[in-house]
């Protein structure tokens, strides 16, 4: 590789993981948040918290990645022209590969390491946090919940016990059963049991009240009632696999006999095809960024910011290769769409840089972008303005 070519990759190298570490790490941050409540509501060690939230991060690196080249890539190039150095490449004769190749080499590296999270690290990491969670609900009410504490069990279900004996004996049962929208169920008992199986509730001597959307209750006294808790128990610790947790082996060749197989075969074809298309989305968003910012540009010239563009670009695109893929479940014919959507974006960049022409947006959608940018920094600099004289008064 020539020295110019290395100083070209190092500086989108450097700019990449400035732009990847900081994102990744807000996404990562706000999706543990959102699973806290399995830790705390199941007593379970910091340990298992750490476990859960390293789990969690292999299925954000494929998304953020492509992104974060995006970024690099139009920011790296745009410093250059503003440093005139576009300018100097281009006045000395240099070929445009010299810029276009280092960058596309560092595409199809992320391209690579993308393939391997998503279909090697991501299943197996996603398989890792279901059977924690089977594990956490397989045994939940006889020895986690606290006494004398409203815990929440699923979406809709609340638990409270009064009382924890032994021989799994609960004493002074509460269950709040919220998760059928035709009506609600609410549950007393004053004593109960998980049965050795750990999927069933038993509650003895208690009652029963049902009530309607239209404000109707019924009460019925019972004097042993069976609860099921097969759902959250997950088969007694043994989790349920989905489409997504399976590599990419099985979903080439699936097992007939597979449950979750059997019941939504479409969900496997779609997700078959979606890691197909998925990773090599680096390689796509890097051929419009140098489509869009790969060119010397005067200062004077008014327009829109490269990046601006380009994340425009990503993200419409992003979204529908997301559209189509959901599509896939029950339109097949969307899985052509799926694939035409980066084909048709990489042959229509790699043409306009064949051509030495710059890939923009349309004028009336750029003029939008670019009122709507503008408004934001009056407002700032006006808000700006108005905290320095408060302050200086």
């Amino acid at each position: 590789m020539k020295l110019l070519e290395t100083y070209i990759l190092r500086r989108v190298g450097q700019m990449f993981l400035v732009a990847l570490l900081p994102v990744l790490a807000i996404i990562w941050t706000t999706q543990v948040l959102q699973r806290i409540n399995l830790v705390t509501d199941s007593g379970q060690s910091i340990g298992s918290f750490a476990k859960l939230a390293t789990m969690i991060l292999p299925s954000i690196i494929p998304v953020v990645l492509p992104f974060a080249l995006v970024i690099a890539i139009t920011q790296t190039l745009t410093t250059m022209n503003n440093d005139s150095e576009l300018t100097v490449i281009d006045a000395a004769g240099a070929r445009r590969s010299v810029l276009i190749r280092p960058i596309l080499l560092l595409a199809a590296v992320i391209s690579v390491f993308s393939f391997f999270v998503d279909n090697v690290v991501e299943p197996r990491a996603k398989t890792v946090v279901r059977q924690m969670i089977a594990e956490t609900y397989a045994d939940l009410l006889s020895s986690v919940i606290e006494e004398k504490t409203f815990r929440k069990l699923d979406e809709g279900l609340y638990v409270q016990i009064s009382q924890r004996m032994a021989g799994r004996m609960l004493k002074g049962l509460f269950v709040a059963d919220e998760r059928d929208p035709a009506y609600e169920l609410i549950y007393y008992a004053k004593e109960g049991a998980v049965d050795d199986t750990g999927t069933t509730l038993i509650m003895h001597q208690g009652e029963v009240h049902r009530k309607t959307p239209d404000g109707n209750v019924s009460v019925i006294n019972f004097d042993s009632y069976s609860f099921d808790l097969s759902d959250m128990t997950e088969s007694r610790g043994q989790a349920t696999l989905r489409a997504s947790d399976r590599d990419l082996w099985f979903l080439f060749n699936p097992d007939p006999a597979d449950k979750d197989y059997t019941i939504r075969p479409q969900s496997y074809r779609a997700e078959l095809h979606r890691r197909l298309t998925d990773w090599i989305l680096p390689v796509v968003f890097a051929l419009f960024s140098l489509a869009i910012a790969g060119d010397a540009r005067s200062h004077r010239e008014a327009r829109l910011h490269p990046m601006v563009s380009a994340l425009a670009y990503a993200f419409a695109m992003r979204w529908a290769a997301f559209y189509a893929a959901n599509q896939i479940d029950t339109d097949p014919e969307y899985i052509a769409v799926l694939y035409a959507i980066p084909i048709v974006s990489s042959i229509v960049s790699i043409v306009f840089l064949g051509l030495h022409k710059r890939l923009v947006m349309p004028s009336f959608i750029r003029d939008r972008i670019s009122s709507f940018w503008r408004r934001m920094q009056e407002r700032l600099l006006a808000a700006t303005g108005r905290i320095g004289g408060g302050t200086a008064q």
